[in-house]
This record gives structure tokens, sequence and C-alpha cells, in this order.
């Protein structure tokens, strides 16, 4: 059976930091999301103290079934006792996330460069 394509980009940064970057615009089909959920939860479970930063550069809608694979995400990696960092959220998408109150439960920076500051 052939692999699915990745709807991630993924590096390691300095201090240990991986760096997620959707390469989709929109991320809305429930099966697109169960995949990005499944691959950034392996990264997740290859690692003792996991060091997150999500970047959204790019993209445009998402929906809330997203959203709730954000949180399970934030979930397995608190469990593990690792930080997780959102960066580069457009303001329409921000401000989902402020009338949901998820900006009270993540951790949101304007870009990429202040998000990786603030890992310890």
């Amino acid at each position: 059976m052939a692999q699915a394509q990745s709807h991630l980009t993924i590096s390691e940064v300095p201090n240990g930091v991986t760096r997620v970057v959707f390469a989709v615009r929109n991320i809305l089909d429930e099966s697109m999301i169960h995949q990005i959920g499944e691959e950034i939860a392996g990264l997740v479970a290859v690692s003792n103290n996991p060091k997150a930063l999500i970047s959204f550069r790019g993209v445009e809608h998402l929906s809330s079934t997203a959203l709730g694979m954000l949180i399970s995400i934030k979930n397995k990696i608190g469990a593990k006792g690792g930080q997780l960092r959102l960066s580069d959220i457009d303001p329409k998408i921000h401000e989902v996330f402020r009338i949901t109150r998820l900006d009270t439960l993540f951790q949101i920076h304007a870009d990429e460069a202040s998000a990786l500051k603030s890992f310890r």
C-alpha cells in the first residue's frame, strides 16, 4: 500500500524544537486532518520531552475538526512534559481561537522567531 502524501513540512531547528509547517492552505478535509494528527502524534511519540512549533503560515481556512486535532496534540505533548507553540496564524483564524477561548489554551506567537525564543 502506498504511503499517503504528507501535508506537512517538518524540520528540526536549534534547541531540539521540531518545526511543523502546513503545506496546504485549507485544513478542512477530515481524512487529511486525521493524517496530519497521526503524523504529528508520531513525532511526539518518539521524543521524551517534545518541543514543537506549528506554523500556520499560508493557512487560510481551518475546520473545527482541525481545532480538535490541535487540542489532542497539545494534550499528548503535555503528557510527556513537552512544549507546544503556534505561530503565523492568519487574523481570521486567530479570531476563531479567540472566540473559542483556545487562545488561552495555546501559546500563540505572531511569528516563528518569537515562538522559538519562548521555548525553555
